[in-house]
């Protein structure tokens, strides 16, 4: 087969969109698949239904990979987004013609810093790992590349300011809390660390708008075992096809003139500029990440493997409905309309047919997991209502009895048991010891030191008027009937 490109496609007839020429506008640091299936299919969409007229510069920080591979494919690449929209599995293939050329900076450090001299760029993304906006006050102002992706932008902010351009609005993706605010700080450290102008410090503050930002869509990358059979469908060779999910959700904060210049709302799509991005990260975490938290290690215990299994048992989506609707969404204050077709998206998510998402994989390091996800909903249900959620309740019975199966250690690991099989529990290393230490306890014990665990949780389970009591309730329940009937019994 032909590899992807212009000329196959125009061999081929290919009528749907395409931008073979316009200005680079966007500079993007890093070029995996998370970004090119959320920010890239966004712009794409942008310049074909709002006229944003733009590629895309994809930066590859670290060692050769991907680079290589978009030049002989004139940048395009398939995006395949499947799921479930109104209870109907849909699937949508389009080809993304926003992407100029990948450079990678450790080979290609001045051609990278060369950007700073386009006029026309106004955008910078990022999606380095939750590790990649740090400070490494090792780097030099002369390194050619220095190590980390902040000193590497503000090497690029620096050449830009003594050009005298215009700055940036930088759309950091990161996984972290304020992830805008922590990349701004990181390059004020590098302006302070190299001693450089007052008046370079004066531009990165006025003339750059640093976006702490929420994304929000499940991306499963390279479907390297149907990719020979989609080649074929498609008719051309595509070596960096990508797949994800159909939601999507981008939550900006920042100014409102930012909609002036990337217009989305021109297009149609799920983003949104806002004051404060942190109702709308608290949402995603409470509902889509407590739902998760919640349902999977009882499911597990249950006898369920993936997550589109557990939507397909009546009682355990019951009792994940009941969570959201009757107990995670009361605590939340954004607008319960807006919460209410959130929820409604996270059910149909979790039904995605394409998606197999192990309930082991979701249960790693659940320990943090429920502190983050699912306590905050627990204490601030109590402060509203002055009783316990149930279900919340429960699936800390189910944390403890997943956990608590085990008798024997594994390589990192704690060997839980359920039926005639063994599971891994994977934990920090002071939580499988805790649980290994507490494996001979009686239901009371095990309750009675975990509730109390003030490393785990601090004091505020162990105040919760009557939240030991109805722990121990759900777990003898599912140590005498089994958690499926426990659930049961729950809902």
């Amino acid at each position: 087969m032909e590899r992807l490109s212009y000329k196959t496609l125009e061999e081929q007839g290919y009528t749907g969109y395409l931008l073979k020429d316009a200005p680079e506008r966007v500079l993007q640091f890093g070029e995996g698949n998370f970004l090119r299936a959320f920010v890239d299919y966004f712009i794409d969409l942008m310049n074909e239904k709002a006229g944003f007229n733009s590629k895309v510069v994809l930066t590859q920080p670290s060692s050769p990979r991907l680079n290589t591979r978009f030049a002989p494919q004139d940048g395009l690449y398939t995006l395949l987004l499947r799921g479930r929209e109104n209870g109907e599995a849909v699937e949508r293939k389009r080809i993304i013609s926003c992407v100029s050329r990948c450079l990678n900076i450790t080979q290609q450090f001045e051609d990278y810093l060369a950007c700073a001299e386009n006029p026309e760029l106004r955008f910078i993304a990022s999606n380095t790992t939750e590790a990649g906006i740090a400070f490494d006050p090792s780097c030099k102002a002369d390194d050619a590349p220095p190590s980390s992706f902040p000193a590497k932008l503000t090497l690029l902010l620096y050449k830009r300011w003594k050009l005298g351009l215009k700055g940036f609005i930088i759309l950091s993706c990161e996984l972290i809390d304020h992830n805008g605010d922590e990349l701004k700080k990181c390059v004020k450290q590098y302006i302070d660390l190299w001693a450089l102008e007052k008046e370079f410090t004066a531009w990165v503050e006025e003339e750059n708008i640093f976006c702490s930002t929420l994304v929000d869509r499940i991306v499963t990358g390279y479907p390297r075992a149907e990719a020979e059979a989609l080649c074929e469908k498609f008719g051309y060779q595509d070596d960096i096809i990508d797949t994800g999910e159909v939601f999507a959700a981008w939550v900006i904060e920042g100014p409102q003139s930012i909609k002036e210049e990337f217009p989305f709302e021109q297009a149609g799509l799920p983003i949104i500029v806002v004051d404060d991005v942190t109702p709308y990260k608290q949402r995603k975490v409470r509902i889509l990440n407590g739902a998760h938290t919640s349902m999977v290690l009882g499911a597990y215990l249950a006898g369920q493997d993936i997550v589109r299994s557990c939507m397909e048992d009546e009682n355990i989506r019951t009792f994940m409905n009941n969570a959201i609707y009757e107990e995670i969404i009361p605590t939340l204050d954004l607008p319960k309309e807006d919460l209410l077709d959130f929820a409604a998206a996270v059910t149909e998510r979790f039904n995605n047919p394409y998606i197999d998402h192990r309930l082991l994989d979701i249960s790693l390091n659940s320990t943090s997991k429920w502190k983050a996800r699912v306590m905050p909903s627990v204490t601030e249900y109590y402060k509203r209502n002055g009783s316990l959620p149930k279900r919340l309740t429960f699936s800390f019975a189910a944390y403890i009895a997943f956990y608590h199966t085990a008798k024997e250690r594994g390589e990192g690991c704690l060997k839980g048991v359920r039926g005639d099989s063994t599971y891994d529990i994977k934990d920090d290393a002071w939580v499988l010891d805790f649980f290994y230490d507490h494996r001979e306890d009686t239901a009371e014990e095990i309750v009675h030191a975990v509730v109390n665990n003030e490393r785990m949780w601090g004091t505020d389970l162990a105040e919760l008027p009557g939240f030991e009591a109805a722990v121990l309730s759900d777990l003898k329940n599912i140590e005498s009937l089994g958690a499926a009937d426990a659930i049961r019994e729950v809902c």
